[in-house]
């Protein structure tokens, strides 16, 4: 699921090197937690949230049976405002 994420956003944030992603799994849930560089989180919050509401969507698909969460975060361990 990591390398999905990372394939999916390095193409579109400019700091490529400030991408981490922390996976959680759970029995029947994965939560992601995605951080960049704060220049970065504009290109994916922006347009009413579509590009990360489209990560997410992909995300679960790929998931199967669990369900998947992708969260963007300024900080692993703590949940941005959406």
């Amino acid at each position: 699921m990591e390398d999905l994420i990372r394939h999916i956003v390095e193409p579109i944030v400019q700091h490529k090197d400030a991408i981490s992603i922390r996976q959680v799994d759970g029995e029947s849930v994965v939560l992601l937690e995605l951080l960049v560089h704060p220049d970065d989180r504009e290109v994916l919050e922006g347009e009413k949230g579509r590009t990360l509401r489209s990560i997410r969507q992909i995300v679960s698909a790929a998931a199967g049976k669990k369900k998947a969460s992708v969260d963007l975060v300024e900080e692993h361990g703590s949940e941005s405002e959406e």
